[in-house]
């Protein structure tokens, strides 16, 4: 084919594909099989690689991904990413609109109503018509680029219709993972006899996250944009930016509805209660804004939330089931999870066939019994629990749960300890879920992040006799991984370059990453930053270990009895022997200030703009230290809701300062 003939071809298919694309994610319909859109796509591929120079950067074969991304930069939001006061009641929602009318002072004003999408909060640039950046919400001042996954898209437009739009805007929107997606890959797993993903608002958010962005795009994620930003933008209300929006091409979910009276909003927030369940998205709930611009103006904004916006959350939705029957889980710590069987019950668009009942306590303080009809409640990302039982409907013949006294997988005797609500089995070497737990975390990517290996394949090199432990995945060779089922050439080289790869992550990952009781990610940092060294730590007495701030009296109990065992002993020399990490090197933590040096920090309860982890890195970049007890050392509490009553009361004895999360955020700043 001729350089001539070749463009006009990639032109052809590029428009025709982007037509068919448009059709499929904005409209609901198709006009051709599958099979023909993939012929066309695969042409399109296979032409732009013999004629690069056509290629253009709106071009529909980058839906398909293949950018490897090893880390996101952080970008700072141009516009900060708000969050949304809440409210559960109409009673709530009038209050609001009382506050308006009085800060409106008798202006006429109008609402617009949205459905609140249970997605990925994304912030998209357009710069000249073209897709330029799509930056995550992060803490609502900075997120992650992740424009390359954003690509893969396939309602997000690479390039906009028309010609009126700004040479330089950004779209807010949600990504999400549609309940059909979600459900077919879960019913693959299920297959597989793999875990299953906990819902689509996460497994979207770990897939925006993925290196690989040919994974993504095999995800099939979709997005719903909400708001136009924007310089100029010439618009005086948010109906004109959403009506410009579609003209431009992107997916607005058509759920949208002018309101002019607070009649009107509460009619379609009942209207959509039970509507929203046969959407192809989670939602949890009705976005309420003011519409017009320049009355937004004049609201204004709190720390926290835009004052002319409110979003009514939906109550957790509940129904009527059968308990079939209680089993036993063993976690990779020895701890015993009761989990309740069902008699399937559809829930907030799902069927729900099990709760967790955490642990005895739960079950006698709910009085359950096998054969009860139980009340399950699920709401959002909320895992189904059970919340009461209809004692109307017990059966006589009854019997009060009998919580069990031995491993359910190794037949040990159970051990409860003083002042714990859960039971544990002792056999940490010889249970089989405990020993296959401990491995899988040991290779997570928090631990020693060897991500070529998941749960079937340990399982199976468990089978063989293998693996016992984590130190035996370091002498696996290629003809023991070779010979497993399914396993081919580069799938077994892949899981070799990663075990060998983990040997270069740092000490306080491999201690984390040993697993030992009550020692989680932050409390490896610090012991790692304390004592410097393995063998430092393995001499170090009680008193030594609890002096450590965030370090307590059970958590350091834990970590001398770990290193006064025998086996683990010998586990730990292998582990040397092979190359691992046993000292800290310094810090390569980023600096971003020194505005919090020489602080010990602390976070409790529940946060608008940080997640727990957010705000350990945040405090470290900004030269503080995190820890996660409260002790006189302390220097200052990042109060969140729903902190613990017992933990501030020890505080406020203390007289520990405690400071909001938007002070933490100014002295950031």
């Amino acid at each position: 084919m001729q350089p001539k003939e070749a463009k006009q071809r990639i032109e052809e298919l590029s428009a025709l594909i982007q037509h068919h694309n448009h059709l499929y994610y904005q409209e609901s319909r198709s006009e051709i099989s599958d099979f023909e859109f993939d012929q066309r796509m695969n042409e399109l591929i296979a032409l732009e690689e013999a004629f690069p120079e056509f290629k253009s950067k709106d071009s529909p074969s980058q839906r398909v991904g293949g950018t490897i991304t090893k880390n996101f930069d952080t970008v700072v939001h141009r516009y900060p990413m708000l969050s949304l006061g809440n409210t559960y009641s109409t009673e709530e929602l009038t209050a609001f609109d009382t506050r308006i009318k009085k800060a409106l002072k008798e202006q006429a004003y109008a609402y617009f109503c949205e459905l609140k999408f249970d997605g990925v909060a994304i912030s998209i640039t357009y710069k000249n018509g073209y897709l330029e950046r799509a930056v995550t919400r992060g803490d609502g001042t900075r997120g992650d680029d992740i424009t390359h996954n954003a690509r893969t898209i396939r309602s997000l437009p690479l390039k906009l219709k028309g010609s009126d739009y700004p040479d330089d805007f950004e779209v807010r929107g949600e990504v999400f993972m549609p309940r059909e997606v979600f459900n077919a890959i879960n019913q693959e797993k299920e297959e597989k006899g793999e875990a299953l993903l906990a819902n689509p608002r996460n497994t979207a958010s770990g897939t925006l996250k993925m290196q690989d962005s040919s994974i993504v795009a095999s995800r099939k994620l979709d997005c719903y944009l909400y708001a136009l930003m924007g310089e100029d933008l010439n618009l005086a209300t948010h109906a004109e930016a959403m009506k410009k929006l579609e003209q431009w091409g992107f997916n607005v979910s058509p759920t949208y509805k002018q309101c002019d009276t607070l009649d009107e909003v509460l009619d379609y927030v009942a209207d959509w209660e039970m509507k929203r369940l046969e959407l192809p998205v989670e939602t949890d709930g009705i976005v309420v804004k003011i519409n017009d611009y320049a009355q937004r103006e004049m609201l204004g904004f709190t720390a926290k939330n835009p004052r002319w916006a409110i979003s009514y959350k939906y109550k957790a939705e509940s129904g009527a089931t059968k308990l079939n029957s209680i089993v036993y889980q063993v976690g990779r710590t020895g701890a015993i999870t009761p989990v309740a069987n069902l008699a399937p019950v559809p829930l907030a668009g799902t069927i729900v066939k099990r709760a967790s009942l955490h642990n005895a306590n739960e079950i006698q303080r709910l009085d359950l019994r096998e054969g009860d009809t139980v009340f399950v409640e699920k709401g959002g990302e909320i895992i189904p629990k059970i919340t009461g039982v209809d004692l109307n409907k017990r059966p006589k013949d009854s019997k009060t749960v009998a919580y069990i006294s031995h491993c359910p997988e190794c037949n040990t005797p159970l051990q409860r300890n003083e002042g714990e609500a859960v039971h544990y089995c002792p056999n940490s070497k010889g249970c089989p879920p405990q020993i296959k737990g401990r491995i899988q975390h040991f290779i997570h990517r928090k631990a020693m992040d060897i991500d070529s290996i998941g749960e079937k394949t340990i399982d199976a090199l468990y089978q063989k006799k293998l693996v016992h432990g984590p130190a035996d995945l370091y002498v696996l060779t290629f003809e023991d991984i070779f010979a497993l089922d399914g396993f081919k050439e580069r799938a077994t080289e892949k899981i070799l370059k990663g075990i060998e790869a983990s040997k270069k992550q740092p000490f306080s990952k491999l201690l984390f990453a040993l697993g030992i009781r009550h020692t989680g990610e932050t409390a490896a940092r610090l012991l790692a930053e304390h004592f410097k060294n393995m063998d430092t730590l393995k001499a170090a007495s009680i008193e030594t270990i609890a002096d450590i701030d965030g370090i307590g009296d059970i958590m350091a109990q834990s970590i001398f009895d770990y290193f006064r065992d025998e086996e683990n002993l010998k586990d730990i020399d292998r582990l040397q022997a092979y190359g691992l990490q046993f000292e800290e090197k310094p810090s390569e933590h980023k600096q971003l200030s020194k505005k919090l040096e020489g602080m010990k920090i602390l976070a409790s309860g529940s946060f608008e703009h940080f997640k727990r982890d957010d705000i350990i890195k945040v405090v470290e970049e900004h030269g503080g230290m995190y820890v996660k007890s409260v002790s006189k050392s302390l220097d200052l509490i990042i109060e969140g809701a729903d902190m613990g009553p017992s933990k501030k009361s020890k505080a406020e004895k203390m007289g520990i300062k405690m400071i909001t999360e938007d002070d933490f955020i100014k002295m950031i700043s």
